[in-house]
């Protein structure tokens, strides 16, 4: 593998972390993101060869510049791992609109953010390599995420249609799409709305109380991740996503089989639209 510059967002924890500790220690250069001093900190006090960047991605009309100066002094930038982003876990009736407003600033519009900064610079290079983190949430959906099930289908689309536009440059993109691992998702990094309407206890209460059991203990490990971002990045056809995580594998081919059948049983009644 060839020696490559990566700008890592959210690279002070969670896979954001594994993946520059994993690049360093094969060779590459790492950009990393975080948003505020303390995190600049502890990051370089943990991984001392890192470049910590400060990098707030809702606080979209800073990116560019950001990205042009990470790009210019350290680079050039030739992996892009759009890497943050935060779980939010609630009812869809109790959640405020404004915690899914916040949850697509992170994990959309952030992502497209930093990625609309490189896009020209991987374009007139005719190189470059754009891993936009989403997850199985992406890809399937589950009671009590909807904001953050949201955000990920849609950067999964727009995943999809970034791949196919800059496929004629020479330029990958694949989003990569974690089941469970052992990260912060569901502990401390997690926004939780408050329960207030009682009929759904019966239905949500387990759900929640499973997911706060279950962190820290799940079978995905954050550094076999990374591991498998390097070989991802190495491909010389790199597939437009990557499930990981054998709870994703699972999940995600249920859910297709699925859909295979509801579009056969529905099929008489699609095609009757056409006149």
């Amino acid at each position: 593998m060839s020696r490559r510059t990566f700008f890592i967002t959210g690279a002070n924890s969670g896979f954001g972390f594994a993946i520059a500790e994993a690049a360093l220690e094969a060779g590459h250069r790492v950009i990393g993101t975080v948003r505020s001093e303390a995190a600049r900190a502890r990051l370089i006090e943990r991984l001392p060869e890192a470049i910590a960047v400060l990098c707030d991605v809702t606080q979209f009309e800073t990116v560019e510049a950001i990205v042009a100066q990470a790009d210019r002094e350290h680079g050039p930038i030739d992996v892009l791992i759009n890497n943050a982003g935060y779980g939010h876990e609630g009812i869809l009736e109790e959640s405020p609109l404004e915690e899914m407003r916040r949850q697509f600033d992170v994990n959309v519009f952030g992502a497209v953010a930093v990625a609309k900064a490189l896009l020209p610079r991987f374009r007139e290079r005719r190189r470059g390599f754009i891993v936009n983190v989403t997850s199985m949430g992406g890809m399937i959906t589950m009671p009590g995420i909807a904001y953050y099930c949201g955000s990920k289908f849609a950067l999964q689309g727009i995943s999809e249609v970034m791949r196919a536009e800059m496929a004629p440059f020479g330029v990958h993109v694949t989003a990569l799409c974690p089941g469970s691992f052992r990260t912060d998702w569901a502990g401390r990094s997690m926004v939780r709305s408050a329960r207030v309407i009682a009929d759904y206890d019966a239905q949500f209460d387990p759900i929640r109380a499973a997911r706060k059991a279950k962190n820290g203990k799940q079978a995905g490990d954050p550094a076999r991740l990374a591991q498998a971002v390097l070989t991802l990045i190495d491909a010389e056809a790199p597939p437009p996503q990557l499930l990981l995580g054998s709870d994703a594998l699972r999940l995600v081919r249920e859910r297709y089989e699925d859909m295979a059948r509801e579009i056969e049983a529905w099929e008489s009644l699609t095609l009757s639209t056409d006149g």
